[in-house]
């Protein structure tokens, strides 16, 4: 008889829920979207209760798909979007403390300009392996505590609690306040090395120790559930993940120099670095990968913030497309974009720019560009962006990073993933289960209570879906790649700090 785990995969736009067996394969799967808010320009928000309600949605129309499953669950593995910064009241039912603020937000952009003047940027890189940007945790819970009445008081008396989205999640759930390394390394507030909070770092931050959860590892009990609709008590929550490098560990990419790239919101490459930290001198993040026992595995990192939100973009505000897949054969009926570039920095570049300021950008439109242009544009921006980060993780480590295994709603796009092997001139594999987000935290959930004796039972058990080979020759590849170098050339220019007017 199968062994079941339950996944709960916490998503920027949508909450999943899955059902997988021993074997990997995905016995049911349910999906449900929740509100975003935009309060202001570069300000993007997320109820906690619209998540609360959205996982408890997806994982009751799950079991509905399966009725008696609830019975055979033995784990579950929570993974999440990382860097969204909760504050909730440390009582039963976890009152939120307003809305979390989300990973895309950019309003302490001008915090993080005046800090790198202050001359700390090289001090938190070192002792946190990230960049001073609004992308991270720390800073957005530092502006929390200053603008949101009640906050700093709250929390001086002990009856606040801070957490991304997994740590909420555990709280409602087990009413434990822990999370675990992938996600505490994401705050600005983790030491690397030690996978402790950081006092230097709580300090520059101005964030009280008292706020913060508990570290653990990142497959061990860290609670059982109790009153969770639908499912029994007790039922032991044993994984807990970013989804980022849930998705490196689901892709089995347990050696060192192994690569995943996962297309969702944004577009996501991280390599596998082994036991030791690389730091980047391309300006890529380090990270924790994931911690078992006693044992860290970290991993390099380059984030492009927008790569399908570019495709719902285009479907939801420039009405080119009714559906996102529908993207692929619009930019099909062109064979080439006709000189025209998309910069897709809708919400500011990450990795290797670190640019909150950016905007996104067409060049290169003429009176005969047709919307299949601008479509095929739009492909060639997400993988422009990937091939940008994976040239400079290629310098970092000092070797050619192939096979590229990829995942993600995006990646089922076949023409993408055929222009990404073309810009990357790699080979590219899809997994055949594409959910491997959800599969990481199920596989640490499940290595917990040993459903898999360790990494080899589960590389042994992994598959590899379509691949796709590189067809562009090197001189097409270099000048398709200087036609995006002029465009960021032009972001980068707009992109810049307003010079004062002198008096």
């Amino acid at each position: 008889m199968s062994r079941h785990i339950l996944a709960i995969d916490q998503g920027t736009t949508s909450s999943r829920a899955l059902v997988i067996a021993d074997d990997l394969s995905v016995k049911a799967s349910a999906s449900v979207d929740f509100p975003q808010h935009f309060p202001q320009p570069s300000w993007v928000e997320h109820d906690l209760n619209d998540i609360w309600a959205s996982v408890l949605k997806s994982v009751g129309m799950v079991l509905q798909k399966n009725p008696g499953i609830e019975r055979q669950i033995e784990a579950i593995g929570i993974t999440n979007q990382r860097e969204t910064t909760c504050l909730w009241h440390r009582e039963p039912d976890a009152k939120p403390l307003g809305r979390a603020i989300v990973w895309q937000d950019r309003r302490t952009a001008d915090e993080c300009v005046r800090l790198q003047k202050q001359g700390v940027e090289s001090l938190v890189h070192r002792r946190t392996g990230l960049r001073l940007d609004p992308y991270f945790s720390g800073t957005k819970l530092a502006w929390m505590l200053k603008n949101i009445p009640t906050a700093a008081a709250l929390a001086r008396q002990g009856k606040l609690a801070f957490g991304t989205i997994e740590s909420y999640l555990l709280y409602r759930m087990t009413g434990n306040h822990l999370t675990e390394p992938s996600n505490a390394c994401r705050t600005l507030l983790m030491g690397l090395k030690t996978c402790e909070w950081d006092e230097e770092m709580l300090k520059l931050f101005r964030i009280p120790k008292s706020l913060l959860p508990q570290i653990l590892p990142s497959s061990v009990t860290y609670g059982k559930t109790r009153n969770f609709p639908g499912l029994p008590d007790g039922i032991p929550i044993t994984g807990l993940a970013g989804d980022q490098q849930s998705a490196l560990f689901g892709q089995a990419c347990f050696s060192k120099g192994s690569v995943k790239c996962t297309y969702g919101t944004g577009a996501f490459i991280l390599a596998n670095t082994g036991k030791t930290p690389v730091f980047s001198k391309h300006r890529l993040l380090t990270s924790v990968a994931w911690k078992l026992g006693k044992e860290t595995t970290y991993c390099i990192e380059g984030s492009a913030f927008i790569a399908g939100a570019a495709v719902q973009w285009a479907r939801d505000e420039m009405k080119m497309i009714s559906q996102s897949p529908d993207i692929e054969a619009l930019a099909a009926t062109v064979s080439d974009s006709d000189g025209v570039v998309f910069v897709p920095a809708l919400s500011g570049m990450g990795a290797p720019h670190w640019l909150p300021r950016a905007t996104g950008m067409f060049t290169g439109i003429t009176r005969r560009t047709s919307q299949g242009h601008m479509a095929r544009a739009i492909l060639e921006g997400i993988a422009f962006q990937v091939r940008e980060l994976l040239e400079a993780m290629k310098q970092d480590l000092g070797k050619k990073l192939s096979p590229v295994k990829v995942d993600g709603g995006a990646s089922t796009d076949n023409l993408l993933m055929q222009i990404q092997a073309d810009l990357l001139g790699v080979e590219i594999v899809r997994a055949e289960v594409l959910e491997t987000t959800a599969l990481g935290a199920a596989l640490q959930a499940g290595l917990a209570i040993g459903m898999w004796s360790g990494p080899a039972d589960i590389q042994a058990k992994w598959k590899a879906g379509k691949t796709f080979q590189p067809k562009m020759s090197r001189a097409k590849r270099q000048s398709e790649t200087s036609r995006w170098d002029r465009a960021m050339q032009a972001v980068q220019l707009l992109a810049a700090p307003p010079k004062k007017k002198r008096s």
